[in-house]
């Protein structure tokens, strides 16, 4: 069901967390949407995308969008109406930020800042004055730190430390190319393409080392049993697990851990 928000009784700012079922509106203000946890999807006037940690949207007054949460979710919301936005951040540089809808990514001082932030802001929800200090902050601070999605061929280089970040936290489960490719706002073959040119592994191949680096160190440690290291690190079975590591180290895990004891 659409509808249209316009009223000015919002917060500043505001820690979020999203149904699954998906929800489609407009408003009369523009507004910065942050990932903090999990994963959410939008859809801005037919642009869809997934929302990471370290990642965000920009919607602008307006703005048909449409949005669910994925799982545990968290974003922080930045809510900034037209006439605030033009008295308080009259500077060309930052009002250029909501030219147009769109999509970028935050660097690791802007990630910094925004936990220290929400922490605040989760330890005291009510308090007004902080959820606007905590809007004008980041208003200031995101000209400087966020990258906007230009996909040039020649030039766009894949976020790794995202995707990175995203394949150790789900090793234990099947992790897709669509869902990588969601992490960097890219269809599934140009993302195939550009992470095979980046990398020299297809997606793939690459999840496959994760796991067995980590499957490596949790052998090394001597704590799990083959069969739980095989679990840990998201393989189907015991002998599927034996057989990539084989393949990969030139020896099997029990022989692997005997011949590299832990210190």
């Amino acid at each position: 069901m659409k509808e249209k928000l316009n009223t000015p009784m919002f917060k500043p700012s505001e820690i979020v967390k999203l149904p699954e079922q998906m929800d489609h509106h407009n408003h009369g203000y523009n507004q910065v949407v942050i990932g903090l946890s999990g994963q959410t999807e939008f859809d801005i006037e037919g642009a869809g995308n997934l929302v990471c940690p370290g990642q965000g949207c920009l919607v602008t007054a307006d703005s048909e969008h449409a949005f669910s949460g994925i799982g545990n979710n968290e974003i922080l919301v930045l809510n900034v109406a037209a006439e605030q936005f033009k008295a308080s951040y009259s500077q060309d540089h930052i009002a250029q930020l909501f030219d147009q809808s769109g999509y970028f990514h935050l660097d690791r001082q802007a990630q910094n800042l925004i936990q220290a932030l929400t922490a605040e802001m989760a330890a005291h929800p009510d308090d007004l004055l902080l959820s606007r200090a905590c809007t004008d902050t980041l208003m200031c601070v995101l000209h400087r730190h966020f990258k906007p999605l230009k996909l040039d061929r020649q030039t766009y280089r894949l976020n790794m430390d995202v995707i990175d970040q995203y394949i150790l936290q789900h090793l234990t489960r099947k992790i897709s190319v669509a869902q990588l490719a969601g992490l960097v706002f890219l269809g599934e073959s140009q993302f195939h393409h550009l992470f095979k040119e980046q990398t020299g592994a297809t997606p793939h191949q690459y999840v496959l080392n994760k796991r067995l680096e980590l499957a490596r160190d949790l052998i090394e440690e001597a704590q799990l049993s083959v069969a739980q290291v095989a679990q840990s690190t998201g393989f189907a079975s015991q002998s599927s697990f034996t057989q990539a590591f084989t393949r990969l180290y030139g020896k099997p895990p029990a022989r692997y851990r005997r011949d590299n004891p832990a210190n």
